[in-house]
């Protein structure tokens, strides 16, 4: 007889990954409860929430486990698509998937399910928890920590990521194992709400379009954008360039002026005349396993499965520090920038 673990409810999202989670956890000897979560959809949007509950009723089904639907929906509004609007229409470029784990996840869901008897929690996503302390997951295809940044080592000590140490071909080869209805099923892509639906046409529902000059790095005008908040740092194309040669290379969105509706674009994705972009300040931080030393190197992310950066971190405050890279880099005000070392995840921050 296999020792009873406790009870852990897994967050199923009609997918593969949470559905061999749950498939694991059971093997393992742990009560496991299947928990479907209700988002926000906005009503113009086509929704195939149902059909994700269905396949995750059919997975509970499968490994004859119980099954509970909680309804989150206010909470994913407020948290996680107002925050997004919000953000957007001040001209900052949110990171929805980092609030959805933080407000909804590992914020509403983890509190009523422990309200409801649970020892633990677990999800699909690809990240390890050791002892406590963030680690990346094994498969860098396919690594999520980047998205966790906002966990605390007290959530952490509730949370449990089944699938964090194996590789995505691996738990494809399990699903088959498991027998799991959605074996065979694809991966989802997109921001967590939105699918497959484009950020702008979706955002044209809340920002009115406003049409605005697109200047070069010498500040002449060669084009026009259809409204500054739709655009981000680093962006190549939504922009139309009047003044250009066939033989042109694609031109990069390097500033933006939100007052005046005016884009700068470049044909360097960090050019000349911004060579000063080695140090920025962040803001909202959260360090999940101490401090950092000021004096050691790291490494960040700016974007999900970007570049790994190197850095050091400086001038900490209790929720503020600055970021010195060692290269000059374009981002965003309102992106993520996470904090590793080697494959620990130490936290991360908010561009101001």
């Amino acid at each position: 007889m296999k020792k009873n673990k406790g009870t852990v409810f897994v967050g199923l999202s009609g997918g593969v990954d949470s559905a061999v989670s749950a498939a694991l956890l059971k093997e393992e000897g742990f009560d496991v409860v299947g928990v479907f979560i209700k988002t926000w959809h906005p009503e113009f949007l086509e929704c195939n929430e149902e059909e994700e509950r269905h396949d995750a009723m059919r997975v509970t089904a499968h490994l004859d486990i119980p099954f509970l639907t909680f309804d989150l929906s206010k909470e994913y509004k407020k948290g996680v698509g107002d925050y997004m609007i919000r953000e957007y229409k001040a001209g900052r470029t949110p990171n929805p998937d980092v609030m959805c784990n933080k407000e909804v996840k590992f914020g509403a869901y983890l509190k009523k399910a422990l309200a409801m008897g649970a020892d633990y929690v677990a999800t699909g996503h690809y990240a390890q928890n050791k002892n406590n302390f963030l680690i990346k997951g094994k498969d860098p295809a396919k690594d999520q920590s980047y998205f966790l940044w906002t966990l605390t080592q007290k959530q952490l000590s509730k949370i449990l990521f089944p699938i964090g140490h194996l590789k995505k071909s691996d738990v494809r080869k399990l699903a088959a194992k498991f027998k799991l209805p959605v074996a065979e099923k694809k991966d989802s892509q997109g921001i967590c709400f939105l699918g497959a639906v484009d950020l702008k046409e979706f955002l044209k529902h809340y920002i009115k379009p406003k049409k605005g000059k697109v200047l070069g790095e010498n500040g002449e005008a060669i084009g026009y954008h259809d409204g500054i908040q739709f655009y981000t740092l680093g962006e190549r194309r939504g922009f139309t360039i009047t003044k250009k040669n066939p033989t042109d290379s694609p031109y990069y969105v390097v500033d933006k002026d939100i007052k005046k509706n005016i884009l700068i674009v470049s044909k360097n994705a960090v050019p000349v005349v911004r060579q000063d972009l080695t140090t920025m300040c962040i803001e909202h931080i959260n360090w999940i396993s101490g401090t950092p030393n000021e004096n050691k190197n790291y490494t960040a992310q700016i974007r999900y499965h970007g570049e790994l950066l190197p850095c050091t971190v400086s001038k900490l405050l209790k929720d503020r520090a600055e970021v010195i890279f060692q290269k000059p880099i374009l981002v965003a005000s309102g992106q993520s920038i996470v904090f590793y070392d080697g494959d620990l995840c130490l936290g991360g921050g908010v561009v101001k």
